[in-house]
């Protein structure tokens, strides 16, 4: 299942927000994450710090994965539905759409279903629901819904204050991986929970690779106090 999803990832644009704030740095957005290793997380002294109320980390796009609990025709599943296109050279799955929830679900033969575009849990859940039977009255009988997961969650929140990404990637050196020429943020990696950050100058951070709220939550918490640190001054704070 981890394959199908890293795939997924790799053909489907999963950080739409990610990649405007790129843009809007004006640099180039790599196709892949910088290598990196695992990251500790915010130190003992910084995580007495608390955090100002206000501060809203939103949703973006929730990845979740099910099975089908049967293979499935690919060819005979795209050429049934109207809302799906299969171009095998391109891509192994069929690419199916919704717009309630508006959501995207790729198809693979050995019945794993990938659902992207989802801004929440229960529509994550709803939409997978909905692929699973429209599936089935395509002419396979034997699918079931088995095994729901969410697999990646993307979140993002805006400090509104800049920092200073030279100095916070050369005091966490081992935690991070800052390259301006290639791309204007700076990524940070967490053990605890296991989160990568994207982190911009401007003070806007996106957060990948959670599988609830809470860890998104706690990621920000985490981070928060070494952003503090490493404030530009002349920055506002809330």
């Amino acid at each position: 299942m981890f394959s199908i999803v890293k795939r997924t990832m790799e053909f489907y644009d999963l950080e739409n927000i990610y990649q405007a704030d790129a843009k809007e740095e004006g640099s180039l957005v790599p196709q892949e994450d910088a290598q990196g290793k695992d990251v500790a997380v915010a130190p003992d002294d910084a995580e007495e710090q608390t955090i100002p109320m206000g501060y809203n980390v939103s949703l973006h796009n929730i990845v979740a994965t099910c099975n089908l609990g049967t293979e499935v025709d690919l060819p005979r599943l795209s050429q049934g539905a109207r809302n799906a296109e299969f171009n095998p050279k391109r891509f192994a799955a069929v690419i199916m759409r919704i717009r309630d929830p508006k959501t995207t679900a790729l198809i693979f033969s050995s019945g794993k279903l990938v659902v992207t575009g989802a801004k929440n849990e229960d529509l994550a859940r709803i939409a997978a629901r909905k692929y699973a039977r429209l599936v089935q009255r395509l002419g396979f009988p034997n699918v079931r819904f088995k095994n729901f997961k969410i697999q990646n969650m993307v979140g993002s929140v805006d400090v509104r204050f800049p920092i200073r990404l030279e100095s916070l990637a050369t005091e966490h050196e081992d935690y991070s991986s800052y390259e301006p020429e290639l791309f204007p943020g700076l990524i940070y990696r967490m053990v605890e929970p296991k989160i990568v950050l994207r982190i911009f100058v401007s003070g806007k951070i996106v957060m990948t690779g959670a599988k609830s709220r809470e860890q998104i939550q706690q990621a920000f918490e985490n981070i928060y106090p070494v952003l503090l640190q490493h404030r530009k001054s002349g920055g506002d704070a809330m």
